[in-house]
């Protein structure tokens, strides 16, 4: 299930909840903002493949599990039409522009370096990304529709906590083998997150 067709169903965009780290999680008041019965609509999006389970709480509120948080990477991600205003220097972590810009070109460099390894670029399985790191930045990733077309999307912060949350996953889940780690299919998951990255936060492709 992607995004978009779970806000086809919606009417828009849900909005992730909790830290995802073990259990991802969509909440939506499109019931209460459209008139609808809560419980058709939960109905109607629980007949979505990759939906774990639908609650409906309080007056209309939806409560929405995920099975497979990666599937989100199987749309294509949009980069924000935001331009930071931030100083190239100091190159330092205290310069959130350049931990921005820093965390592109590591995208950027993952990608660069899984075409020489091998990485296979076909194979996809979302499932695959169940380290805490990844599903981190799959958190983070989710919010991305439904700031959108918030009038308040609050971009600086959003692209610096992206960002920090995929140099965590660069370092601690590398998406290339290490040593003498054969190249394989959770290689090709990861690489598939340093794309969508690669595509959201704004830099150069080389620092």
């Amino acid at each position: 299930m992607t995004p978009e067709e779970l806000a086809a169903v919606l009417g828009e965009p849900p909005a992730p909840e909790g830290t995802w780290e073990r259990e991802a999680v969509y909440v939506s008041a499109a019931a209460l903002r459209r008139g609808l019965d809560a419980a058709e609509l939960a109905e109607r999006v629980r007949a979505l493949g990759g939906v774990g389970s639908v609650e409906v709480r309080g007056k209309g509120f939806l409560r929405i599990v995920v099975t497979a948080p990666g599937d989100l990477l199987r749309s294509a991600p949009v980069r924000p039409p935001f331009s930071p205003a931030w100083p190239d220097f100091p190159r330092t972590w205290d310069n959130p522009g350049f931990v921005v810009r820093y965390g592109h070109a590591r995208a950027c460099a993952a990608l660069r370096w899984a075409r020489e390894l091998g990485v296979p670029e076909s194979g996809f399985a979302a499932g695959l990304l169940d380290d805490p790191w990844h599903r981190r930045v799959l958190r983070a990733l989710a919010e991305l529709p439904g700031r959108l077309v918030s009038r308040e999307p609050g971009w600086e912060s959003y692209l610096l906590r992206l960002a920090l949350a995929y140099h965590d996953a660069h370092e601690r889940a590398p998406a290339v083998p290490v040593g003498d780690e054969e190249p394989g299919p959770v290689h090709t998951a990861r690489v598939r997150v340093a794309a969508a990255v690669r595509e959201v936060l704004p830099g150069p492709d080389r620092l």
